[in-house]
């Protein structure tokens, strides 16, 4: 009963659930920053952009923060350095909210911030199995035994 009650077998699909938020992450990564990789145009009005938010640099930043996402992912798609690309995710996209998305509320923090809270699970959790990471064994850190059990 309690197999059934907390769905206990689903767990066995959990490798695959990680392969596709990888890949669907990734997908949109790389959707996000083509216009910007294939485009002088676009580049020049992501800069544009940025400089009416006022980043600094923005003719620096436009190609760094375009470059970041298509490498962010291709490296979640492919489960390569996917710790390190989850980090920049949320670096990345906790900027694009302090700078741009607080002024829109809610609606507009939630697909960065859900960004961020992607990029911090896989960041913390590794690739899963079906990764190149899992190949290099780069998923059998040891992790700790801590943490919060609640007792039913």
């Amino acid at each position: 009963m309690r197999t059934f009650l907390f769905l206990g077998s689903a767990q066995r699909f959990s490798d695959f659930a990680l392969l596709l938020l990888r890949v669907f992450v990734g997908l949109f990564l790389i959707w996000s920053a083509w216009d910007s990789i294939t485009s002088t145009e676009q580049m020049h009005g992501f800069a544009a952009f940025l400089a009416e938010h006022k980043f600094p640099n923005p003719e620096i930043l436009a190609p760094l923060s375009a470059y970041l996402r298509f490498a962010m992912g291709v490296g979640f798609i492919l489960g390569l350095f996917t710790r390190w690309a989850g980090i920049f995710c949320v670096v990345h996209f906790a900027i694009a909210i302090a700078f741009v998305d607080r002024f829109d509320g809610m609606r507009g923090i939630f697909p960065s911030g859900s960004l961020v809270v992607m990029g911090l699970y896989l960041a913390t959790h590794g690739a899963g199995r079906f990764s190149i990471d899992a190949t290099q064994r780069a998923n059998d850190l040891p992790r700790s035994n801590g943490g919060v059990r609640f007792k039913i």
